[in-house]
């Protein structure tokens, strides 16, 4: 039998056959013939048949190629599933969009924007330690690429699935990023083999995970392995292994923080020298508390006694050593900058002590020479965050009803929510309900952000007065959308009862503006409906299997 194809059948194609065909279509069958077929008036058309045949045989002919592996599959979450109830709910928020402008009274219609409740919904998910359905992963994943704020909670909800999906599609490479070491799982802690290939060997975000995690877990063998690799490290990574000894900062650590004021990076050396100045007992925190009293002193010779300042005329080696910055901002004095540096590095605690015995409350009333109150109190405001000093947060705070706008220390809003951030929950709530019945709600938004949600009873109350207040005014919602989009997410459910009374359009005054009363009730509504959702979704999400506590929406 010959075992040679005839022109134009579907045989073995000769080596380089295609190409020839494509030569010949080029330049033509009267300058080149087409293989297999006779130079002449039928060349084109053998030609053409001969294409046909080849653009089969390569269509047709492919190989199978090798099987690609297959993936691995998800791993298990062993977490009690949600509630049918609570399943159905996550289904209906991340399938919400929020919608224009956001949360809040500058929003129109009577519906609640589930997306803006999806943050609380998670936190609370998450503390009963429920695990998500699987359908929902792909969703979640979605909603957390497109918000950052989500990220944390909602890949803590997805759990591994959410890592595992995220490996197979680069549109949710970010829960790589975000998972503790880039999605690696962390070596045991009892090996110390394991853990010191990992250091040595792993990626950078492995390492920053790695240390994290040790030093939460043994915070002393976790300041010895950064020390192993630390002459090494590039600046950059320095100061971010650095950062991490604040969780469990503590005297062991001084010696440590004490070498790295000497390190090539001025950021490193800035680093180190404010986590001493975090520790009273350090070194560091006695010769800032000795640089700082010899520019504060009490002057006993005027009737009353009066805080006399003399600030540094110099930024000598040993300061600029302790993480004094020399070069001022553009605009600032050098003087009153190394003074501020300094009164912020040394211990709240030595101040009784210099100054006559007197408390902190004391010390912040007393007069200051010189108009340098205003950069004395606010080193002091910066020290007590820093220190995370509760006595001299409140006697810099002073009382929420005093006239002046930034307090007795604090010269901004901002200032004062991070001393309330230092005092306990209660007390927080009760400052700011204070503040607000003093001056209402137009200064109050930074503070309520600081405040534990839901809203204790007497901050939701003075909330809620405040903006039956502002309705009765006469002018629109609109200026009040931040703290109305707060209230919907902040308030206790439980207030919607009191809320019930202002759903009603009020009679308009002469002096209101137009149509403000319908847009307030609206705007009322809206809230009502929020709060009594929120209930709702917090009944959803009880079990009676599960013993964490609850905590509310």
């Amino acid at each position: 039998m010959n075992s040679t194809p005839a022109p134009g059948s579907v045989g073995s194609p000769a080596p380089g056959a295609w190409e020839e065909l494509v030569t010949a279509a080029l330049l033509g069958t009267e300058r080149r013939t087409p293989p297999g077929c006779e130079p002449g008036r039928e060349a084109p058309v053998a030609l053409l048949d001969a294409a046909a045949v080849e653009t089969v045989r390569r269509r047709a002919g492919l190989r199978a190629a090798r099987a690609a592996e297959r993936p691995q599959p998800a791993p298990e979450d062993p977490r009690p599933p949600l509630p049918g109830a609570a399943a159905r709910r996550l289904t209906m928020l991340l399938a919400d969009r929020p919608g224009a402008g956001g949360g809040g009274g500058g929003r129109r219609g009577t519906a609640p924007d589930l997306m803006e409740l999806l943050p609380q919904w998670l936190a609370a998910a998450n503390a009963r330690g429920f695990a998500a359905p699987p359908e929902t992963v792909p969703a979640l994943l979605d909603a957390a690429r497109g918000r950052t704020d989500l990220r944390p909670a909602a890949l803590s909800f997805a759990g591994p699935r959410a890592v595992w999906l995220a490996r197979l599609s680069p549109d949710w490479r970010f829960a790589l990023r975000a998972a503790p070491g880039g999605g690696t799982a962390l070596p045991p802690a009892d090996d110390p083999d394991q853990v010191r290939e990992l250091w040595q060997e792993g990626l950078f975000a492995e390492r920053v995970a790695l240390l994290g995690a040790l030093r939460a877990r043994e915070p002393v063998a976790a300041r010895e392995l950064l020390a192993t690799t630390w002459a090494t490290e590039r600046a950059e990574d320095r100061l971010m292994f650095l950062d991490s000894l604040r969780t469990g900062l503590g005297p062991e650590d001084e010696p440590f923080l004490e070498q790295a004021l000497a390190d090539r990076s001025r950021n490193v050396r800035a680093t180190a020298a404010e986590l001493l100045s975090a520790l009273p007992q350090s070194a560091l925190a006695g010769r800032m508390a000795v640089r700082a009293g010899a520019c504060v002193a009490l002057d006993r010779t005027r009737d009353t006694p009066t805080l006399a300042v003399e600030a540094p005329h110099e930024c000598d080696a040993g300061m600029e050593r302790d993480g004094v910055v020399a070069k001022a901002p553009t605009g600032r004095g050098e003087r009153s900058w190394w003074l501020g540096q300094l009164v912020e590095a040394a211990p709240l605690g030595t101040w009784p002590a210099r100054l006559g015995g007197r408390t902190p409350q004391e010390i912040v009333a007393l007069p200051v020479t010189d108009d340098w109150q205003g950069e004395l109190h606010a080193a002091w405001c910066r020290a007590a965050v820093r220190q995370r000093d509760a006595e001299w947060s409140r006697a810099l705070l002073g009382a929420p009803s005093a006239p002046e706008a930034g307090g007795p220390g604090a010269v901004s809003l901002a200032e004062r929510a991070k001393l309330l951030g230092r005092l306990v929950a209660a007390e927080r709530a009760e400052w700011v309900a204070g503040f607000i019945a003093t001056h209402g709600l137009s200064e109050a938004f930074q503070l309520l952000g600081v405040c534990a949600v839901p809203w204790a009873e007497p901050l939701g109350r003075a909330v809620v007065d405040a903006l039956e207040i502002a309705r009765d005014a006469g002018s629109y919602p609109w200026s009040f959308s931040g703290v109305m989009g707060l209230a919907e997410r902040c308030l206790d459910p439980s207030e919607a009862r009191r809320l019930d009374g202002l759903l009603a359009v009020p009679d308009e005054r002469e002096d209101a503006s137009p149509g403000a009363g319908e847009y307030w009730a609206e705007a009322f509504q809206r809230l009502v409906t929020t709060l009594r959702l929120r209930g709702t979704m917090a009944e959803e999400l009880a079990s009676p299997t599960v013993m964490a506590p609850p905590q509310a929406l």
